[in-house]
């Protein structure tokens, strides 16, 4: 029998990188879809509380003044997006926020990290504070008018448009999750590379 001398084991494949294999040898976070689980129902309580409360005591009133006039209290009843855009696409928008709860929720299983699930919190809890309005508030279901109060500078969005607590969160979550893309942090709580 002829002896062909030892077998090589070696491939032809490059070996890996060590950053890659120390990446590949971490194991994944923690779910962190109890954060969003935390966060969007308080985001929801303090809205629809707050509108309750403008809806009783500013509705039919005049502006209230606050810190010297930096903010007004003004009650309006939009039909439109936040701050006011888009009026009259009610039922748009509000088919619009049930895609975007939805595509929450569906996210939320794969949820590993604790920016998107802060930013994803915020905007669930703020949509579903304004669906709640177009869904329950007159003048019927999918039509409803949203409940803004709060106004900067001047009373009735003469300086800016008035907005409430849901506008703000919504804001808020997407200015986070704007962030975490800056940073390359994906909601699995990988980070994303730049291919060269």
């Amino acid at each position: 029998m002829l002896d062909n001398g030892p077998v090589s084991t070696e491939s032809n494949a490059e070996p890996a990188e060590p950053s890659e294999v120390a990446e590949a040898d971490k194991p994944l976070p923690k779910k962190r879809v109890w954060l969003l689980a935390a966060i969007a129902p308080v985001v929801f309580a303090l809205d629809l509380v707050t509108k309750v409360i403008a809806v009783r005591q500013l509705e039919g009133q005049a502006p209230v003044e606050l810190l010297g006039g930096l903010v007004y209290l003004s009650f309006l009843r939009n039909s439109g997006a936040a701050f006011g855009m888009a009026e009259g696409y009610t039922v748009i928008l509000a088919l619009i926020a049930c895609g975007v709860v939805g595509f929450i929720l569906w996210i939320a299983r794969k949820l590993r990290s604790v920016g998107w699930a802060i930013g994803l919190g915020l905007v669930l809890g703020g949509a579903v504070g304004n669906l709640a309005d177009r869904i329950f508030r007159g003048p019927g279901p999918l039509r409803g008018h949203v409940v803004d109060f709060i106004s900067v500078v001047e009373p009735y969005g003469a300086f800016f448009p008035v907005f409430n607590v849901a506008d703000s969160a919504i804001c808020a979550g997407g200015a986070v999750i704007v962030l975490m893309a800056i940073l390359q942090r994906d909601y699995d709580g990988t980070r994303v590379e730049k291919k060269a």
